[in-house]
């Protein structure tokens, strides 16, 4: 057997530098700066960065790193930062897409501008153009040139644009960071101590099965392949629909992060079995409201000062994140969602009323009866 070095773990599906990314090269880069420009200006509502190379010469190295906050939001770092592909992926990990100078670095998906003077600079680049995503033409005059013909013998039936028309463009931009949203798959957290009531909570039956299963039900009924999270369960057999903690002791935190590590390609919305007024409706509110240009979708009671963190969508760039949160010592869920940019959905607050005592149980559990008999 070959000797692995490594842990055989999911891995996000990444591009060169970051999750979703093409790079523009063809003409020179006072073009592709505009482009850029241009196109971010029609896309405000995603998160977009642009990788470029400084054309600066003689620039002495910096002896500290310089950070410029301000009061808008707006940050200039000066540093020392070599280019590493591990080190870029987790500067882009916020982005939802990110545009690359392709004159300087290779992207793993490009789009080409035909520049009749610049035919040189497309024969040197060859090797580095795999995976065009379409043609942009400085003018409707320009042809094809031999190398491009002979390496893509269909190029000219991929889809192609002159240069002014920015809103075509624009729109299959937006398509090609549409095609990257991660799917939606349902977490479950089961497992929890339960302290205050004595018993599991995930075992109450508020509608005459475990809530647990409730809860499922609630999610797969909106569509999404739903999993539990149980604790580390060394003398079972796992279940196809469970997830065992492999963050230990540190909670519901722990079971999101495990549902990350086994999938970090989907977005996982988890809930607590602690909420037995949430409804279907209520859960397919926050999948039509969600937002995946944030780092989470999460519901807030409408007197509550502080969002929900075990009814919330975390989207994949959530565990980033959420690893970083626990590098720095803290396994709270939602003090990741008050620091972060999330969107939120303001809700009745008796909808997302927690139970956790035997005697708040029976309360709940009469009022539901109540209810399903009116």
């Amino acid at each position: 057997m070959a000797h692995q070095k490594h842990a055989n773990i999911a891995k996000k599906n990444t591009d060169n530098f970051a999750a979703n990314e093409v790079a523009i090269l063809g003409t020179n880069c006072g073009i592709i700066a505009d482009l850029v420009n241009k196109v971010s200006s029609k896309l405000q509502n995603y998160n977009l960065a642009y990788f470029d190379a400084s054309h600066a010469k003689n620039i002495d190295k910096n002896n500290f790193t310089e950070y410029i906050f301000h009061h808008q939001g707006n940050l200039q770092i000066n540093t020392v930062s070599p280019i590493n592909k591990f080190e870029q992926r987790l500067q882009f990990i916020n982005h939802d897409f990110v545009f690359i100078n392709g004159n300087h670095y290779q992207g793993a998906k490009q789009i080409l501008i035909l520049d009749e003077k610049k035919e040189a600079s497309i024969k040197k680049r060859l090797d580095e153009i795999t995976n065009i995503q379409f043609v942009i033409k400085l003018n409707s005059d320009v042809t094809y040139f031999d190398c491009l013909v002979e390496k893509f013998p269909q190029i000219k039936n991929i889809t192609s644009y002159t240069i002014d028309e920015v809103n075509k463009i624009t729109n299959h931009i937006d398509c090609l960071i549409k095609e990257n949203i991660a799917p939606v798959k349902g977490l479950v957290l089961t497992g929890g101590k339960s302290t205050r009531m004595g018993t599991d909570k995930s075992a109450l039956a508020y509608y005459n099965k475990p809530q647990k299963e409730h809860t499922k039900t609630l999610l797969e009924s909106n569509g999404l392949k739903t999993f539990y999270s149980i604790q580390a369960a060394f003398d079972k057999t796992i279940a196809s629909d469970e997830i065992q903690d492999t963050f230990l002791n540190i909670g519901p935190f722990g079971g999101i992060c495990s549902a990350f590590q086994k999938d970090p390609n989907s977005a996982w919305f988890a809930i607590a079995t602690d909420l037995p007024f949430l409804n279907e409706e209520l859960i397919s509110l926050l999948l039509k409201k969600r937002n995946p240009s944030k780092i989470a979708t999460t519901i807030k009671g409408k007197n509550k000062e502080f969002p929900e963190p075990l009814i919330t969508i975390y989207e994949p760039k959530a565990y980033t994140k959420l690893l970083q949160y626990l590098a720095q010592g803290y396994s709270c869920p939602r003090k990741i969602l008050i620091n972060s940019d999330i969107e939120i959905i303001e809700v009745d607050d008796n909808l997302i009323r927690n139970i956790n005592t035997p005697e708040e149980f029976q309360i709940a559990k009469k009022e539901i009866e109540d209810n399903l008999n009116n």
